[in-house]
């Protein structure tokens, strides 16, 4: 088990990354949250099984024909037990 703060550059905003993220967080059984920053970015944190986190980065790393990724800067942080579901945040 591990958790994961990360930022996302690029095409990211306006393009349905989060529901992107969401949908694949929710497949791969990971806990979490994302949402929007202001300076065009998107921030997230990710919590499951390390391959599973693995696997979400490197199909987020690929984006679709809208959303176009630049970077990601990941950290690994602590883990919150008490989570039990990954939401978009506003």
């Amino acid at each position: 088990m591990e958790r994961i703060y990360a930022v996302v550059e690029g095409q990211v905003q306006g393009v349905g990354f989060r529901w992107f993220v969401q949908s694949l967080a929710n497949s791969l059984h990971l806990t979490g949250w994302i949402r929007n920053m202001e300076n065009g970015m998107v921030e997230m944190e990710l919590q499951g099984e390390t391959a599973n986190l693995h696997q979400l980065l490197s199909r987020v790393r690929t984006g679709d024909r809208f959303i176009q990724v630049e970077n990601i800067s990941c950290k690994t942080i602590a883990i919150d037990p008490r989570e039990k579901r990954f939401t978009v945040r506003y």
